[in-house]
């Protein structure tokens, strides 16, 4: 039965991750691609809001962090905190130290500092714009408090960069993985594990990311995957766009060729495990993709029974 879990996803936003300032402005994280800079969201800021919004609204508590080391202070999960509490590390894996016992022998393991980590199981890519950064940057001061101030003389003058875009990312798990974690010999109940699957589903379909004063939705525009037969991000660096003057269009050879692609053992086709959602009158093309278009709701409540049906 199908359990690798896929999403690519397609939203629009802008100025969503910054990274060092030059000077006096403030430079988004970029990375060149085919001659040319794109601005991109880095997979670790996506985990911070998909972490964040699962505690929001689901009440997942964030799992319990820890100091160790012995001249530098390193920051990990602690050693008490297990998957079976914290759906966090449950997702996204751990690396967790004990401290080294200055008491005991250094043969042991608790003095050597003994380590366990666990893989991430739920695997995200960096959210990379789908057009070019063209060096675009916004010139601010603080003229409205600045102004209060009888014997101040200017205003602070700042400048950030600033790119508004889409952007593609990528979710991927197997379904076997979540909730077992042999280490601790921890194996939740399935409904648990449907509970938590269903729960960041529904937390990937209202993303947003507060940024600068600012909220910005990351709720997807375009998303296609579903349950697989084989672990591979089919759509990965497959979801690309072109501008025309009637309208925007997502690349429909390149998602059709995606989709006749067969999976062993069982031969099955991408296409017969794909669903995809789209807002309606987004992108002017989706009618010639090889499966319908279905809203954004409906494609996660498919999802998600789909998710309870292997579960069960």
């Amino acid at each position: 039965m199908a359990k690798h879990l896929h999403l690519a996803i397609i939203f629009k936003a802008s100025n969503l991750n910054y990274g060092e300032s030059v000077g006096n402005i403030l430079s988004l994280k970029k990375m060149a691609s085919e001659g040319r800079n794109y601005s991109y969201i880095s997979r670790q800021a996506l985990r911070y809001d998909i972490v964040r919004l699962l505690k929001e609204i689901y009440g997942f508590e964030y799992a319990k962090p820890d100091n160790v080391g012995s001249s530098e202070i390193v920051i990990q999960f602690h050693k008490d905190s297990k998957i079976d509490q914290y759906p966090e590390i449950d997702f996204f894996g751990y690396m967790k130290t004990e401290k080294k016992d200055k008491k005991k022998k250094e043969t042991d393991d608790q003095a050597a500092g003994k380590t366990k980590t666990r893989k991430a199981v739920i695997r995200l890519t960096d959210a990379i714009s789908m057009e070019a950064f063209n060096n675009d940057i916004d010139f601010g001061t603080n003229k409205g408090l600045a102004d209060r101030l009888d014997d101040i003389d200017g205003n602070n003058i700042f400048q950030a960069e600033i790119h508004k875009s889409y952007y593609t990312y990528t979710i991927t798990c197997n379904l076997d993985d979540i909730g077992e974690d042999a280490q601790d010999k921890i194996s939740l109940p399935k409904n648990e594990k449907a509970k938590r699957v269903g729960a960041l589903c529904n937390v990937t379909k209202l993303l947003y990311r507060d940024i600068r004063g600012k909220r910005e939705n990351l709720s997807p525009l375009f998303v296609i995957g579903g349950l697989y037969d084989c672990g591979n991000p089919f759509f990965y660096n497959r979801l690309k766009l072109e501008f025309k003057k009637e309208g925007n269009n997502v690349n429909a050879e390149m998602i059709n060729d995606t989709l006749d692609i067969t999976m062993p053992p069982a031969g099955s086709s991408v296409m017969s495990q794909t669903i995809l959602g789209c807002v309606n009158g987004e992108f002017k093309n989706v009618d010639k993709l090889k499966i319908e278009a279905i809203p954004i709701e409906a494609f996660f409540t498919k999802l998600t029974t789909s998710i309870d049906q292997y579960y069960k």
